[in-house]
C-alpha cells in the first residue's frame, strides 16, 4: 500500500518540476540567472549601439535652481534588457565627475522591445557661472549595465554645483519604463 502513494507523490513532484522549467537550461524559464553569465534574461544587456537617444530638459534657470534632464532611450535592436542604473559623469574641459545614483529611487529590471523605451533623469542644482563650487559641464557621458560602450551628448544647460572636489550637486534615476 505505500509504494502507491510515493509512486503518485514522485509523478505529481515530476509533473510540477515540467511545468516551472526544472529541467530547462536553456534561460526560457524565467529569471533564474540574473546578470551572472554572459547573456541576460529577454535577449541579453541592451547595448549602447543599438538605442537611440533623445534628450529633452527643464533647465535651471538660475544658481541655486533644479533643473531635470531627461534621455529617453529607444532601442532600434532586438528584444534586450536595461537593469540598475545608468552611469553617468559630467565632463568638462580637462575634468569630469560622476553622478551619484539617487537614493529614493529603486532600480528595477525592464525589458525592451523592438522600438520599446525607457528614460532615466538626471537632476541637478545649476551653479553660479565660473563660480569656486561650479563645473562648466560641456558633454556628459553615460554607460548602460552590461555594455561596455558609452554614449554622450553636449550639455548646455549651464554650469552643475559642486559639493566638494568633483562631486557634482548632481543625481540620476533609475531606468524606468516610457510606456509603449
Amino acid at each position: 500500500m505505500r509504494a502507491v502513494p510515493l509512486t503518485v507523490t514522485a509523478l505529481a513532484a515530476a509533473l510540477l518540476l515540467t511545468a516551472c522549467g526544472g529541467g530547462d537550461d536553456s534561460g526560457s524559464g524565467g529569471d533564474e540567472s540574473k546578470g551572472a553569465g554572459t547573456s541576460a534574461p529577454a535577449g541579453g544587456a541592451c547595448a549602447a549601439a543599438d538605442l537611440g537617444q533623445e534628450v529633452a530638459a527643464n533647465a535651471a534657470p538660475s544658481a541655486g535652481d533644479s533643473g531635470n534632464v531627461t534621455v529617453t532611450l529607444t532601442n532600434k535592436g532586438e528584444e534586450c534588457t536595461l537593469d540598475g542604473f545608468p552611469t553617468v559623469e559630467l565632463a568638462a574641459d580637462g575634468t569630469s565627475a560622476k553622478v551619484a545614483e539617487d537614493e529614493a529611487a529603486e532600480a528595477q529590471e525592464l525589458t525592451l522591445a523592438a522600438q520599446g523605451t525607457a528614460t532615466f533623469t538626471i537632476t541637478y542644482v545649476r551653479a553660479a557661472e565660473g563660480g569656486d563650487k561650479s563645473l562648466a559641464v560641456k558633454t556628459v557621458k553615460f554607460g548602460l549595465p552590461g555594455a561596455s560602450a558609452d554614449q554622450s551628448f553636449p550639455w548646455s544647460y549651464g554650469d552643475v554645483s559642486l559639493k566638494s572636489e568633483k562631486v557634482p550637486d548632481a543625481t540620476v534615476s533609475a531606468f524606468q519604463s516610457a510606456g509603449d
